[in-house]
């Protein structure tokens, strides 16, 4: 209990800090993606919600702080859909929901900002949410949105591993593997260290599960 509340403690200081404290752009975006990173790779399991509320309300406060910017607007999203990924179920709708909105806002200032951030994340959101009735899921928009990303950065990190998590859904594992491989191989990102590590990690996660279920498919290919 201590360890969460100095924790959550710490994060909304951060976000104190933007209201008070006049920042640049660059080390408030940096700011955010350090402690999405935090969160998302460092804090267990069952203090990630609290984590993560305090990280979206630092987000929500650098956009407000740069109206006019793509890159603010990614990062609400992608917290948003980081803090839905661990709440899981129905409850998560309304943030996916948000973040997809945020996403097209983006988009419409920036199509190609963050190397292509807006197209993985919304891949990534057309992949995973339920579809119609419930949510908004579109496989063939995933794909397209996916393409868009690979069009923008075909060596990124992130757009390399959530396509291959998409086709590995769809049963392709070979393509899923080569694109696991690409992720493995990506050109690191200066100041983005921990979050490459994170991602790494994921994608040798990703990688190793292919190999042992479904091995027979990638030495065919």
């Amino acid at each position: 209990m201590f360890r969460k509340s100095l924790f959550t403690s710490l994060l909304l200081a951060s976000t104190s800090l933007f209201a008070s404290t006049p920042v640049a752009f660059d080390d408030a975006i940096a700011s955010v993606a350090h402690d999405w990173a935090r969160v998302s790779y460092q804090t267990p399991a069952a203090e990630k919600s609290a984590a993560f509320g305090a990280v979206i309300s630092a987000s929500q406060q650098v956009a407000q702080t740069f109206p006019g910017k793509a890159e603010p607007l990614i990062w609400e999203a992608i917290v948003l859909a980081s803090a839905a990924g661990s709440e899981g179920g129905l409850s998560a709708l309304h943030k996916v929901k948000d973040a997809r909105e945020l996403l097209l806002k983006a988009e419409a200032i920036e199509p190609n900002a963050m190397d292509g951030s807006i197209y993985s994340s919304l891949g990534s959101l057309y992949a995973k949410v339920p579809g119609w009735p419930l949510g908004f899921g579109d496989k063939k928009e995933a794909q397209k949105c996916f393409d868009k990303a690979l069009a923008i950065s075909a060596t990124d990190i992130d757009t390399n591993y959530f396509y291959a998590d998409f086709l590995a859904s769809q049963g392709q594992y070979a393509r899923a593997a080569r694109h696991l491989n690409l992720a493995l191989a990506a050109p690191p990102r200066p100041g983005r260290e921990d979050a490459d590590a994170g991602r790494r990690s994921d994608a040798l996660a990703l990688l190793d599960s292919i190999k042992q279920k479904h091995g027979d498919q990638l030495a065919s290919k």
